[in-house]
C-alpha cells in the first residue's frame, strides 16, 4: 500500500498514527505530496486532498475517515468501536462525533490560515471571525469532553491531538493551554505516547 500525505496536515496525521499504532509499518509506503495538488496526483484522488491510500490492488481511498476505518480494521485495532458477535459498538458514535469535531477543528484552522496569508487588503475579517468561533467553541467542547476521554484513545481523540498539533505549528503564540487547562493536561500526557511524537509535524 501507498500512503500519500504531507508532514503538516492533520488529517493523514490520524492514519499515521494508526500506521504507527497498529506496526502496519512494514505494509505502507509513505509518499509526500506537495500541495496544491498536480494532475499527476488528481489521478488518485481528484479532490487533490491528502490522505488518500493506494490498496495492494491499485484501487485508491480517500478521505481521512475512511481510511482510517480501512487501517483500522486492517490492523485490528480498536480505534472506531466496532460490534462483535457478542457486543454492540460501544462508544462508536461517541468516537466517531468527536472525529467529526476535531477535523472540524482543523477545517477552521487551515481555512483562517489561510485567509491570514493573504495580504491585508485582500482578507475577510467576517471569514476570520467566523473561523475563529469555530475554533473556541470547539476547544470549549473539548475541554468539557477531556473527563470523559477514555485512557485508551480512539479515532476521535487521535482526531483532536492532530487538529491541535497543527494550531501549535501554524499559531504557536495563540495561548489556548491556559483557557484549556484539563485540555492542555491531556494533550501533554498523550503526546508521550511514541506514535504522536512519531508524527509531529516539523517545525514552520
Amino acid at each position: 500500500m501507498k500512503l500519500f500525505y504531507s508532514l503538516n496536515s492533520p488529517y493523514a496525521r490520524k492514519a499515521r498514527i494508526i500506521i504507527h499504532e497498529l506496526g502496519l509499518a512494514k505494509h505502507v509506503e509513505d509518499v509526500l505530496v506537495s500541495l496544491p495538488a498536480d494532475d499527476k496526483f488528481r489521478v488518485i484522488n481528484p479532490l487533490g486532498k491528502i490522505p488518500a491510500l493506494i490498496l495492494d490492488d491499485g484501487s485508491a481511498i480517500y478521505d481521512s475517515p475512511v481510511i482510517c476505518e480501512y487501517l483500522d480494521e486492517l490492523g485490528g485495532g480498536k480505534f472506531i468501536p466496532r460490534a462483535t458477535l457478542f457486543a454492540d459498538a460501544k462508544g462508536k458514535w461517541r468516537a466517531l462525533t468527536l472525529q467529526a469535531l476535531g477535523d472540524g477543528l482543523a477545517d477552521a484552522v487551515v481555512r483562517r490560515n489561510q485567509e491570514m496569508r493573504l495580504p491585508e487588503d485582500r482578507r475577510s475579517a467576517e471569514l476570520i471571525a467566523r473561523q475563529t468561533r469555530a475554533i473556541e467553541g470547539s476547544f470549549a467542547a473539548i475541554e468539557r469532553a477531556v473527563p470523559k476521554f477514555p485512557e485508551e484513545p480512539t479515532i476521535g481523540e487521535l482526531a483532536i491531538l492532530s487538529a491541535i498539533g497543527y494550531l501549535d505549528l501554524r499559531v504557536p503564540e495563540d495561548g489556548w493551554r491556559t483557557r484549556y487547562p484539563q485540555l492542555a493536561r491531556w494533550l501533554a500526557k498523550i503526546s508521550e505516547r511514541p506514535s504522536v511524537m512519531a508524527t509531529k509535524p516539523p517545525p514552520a
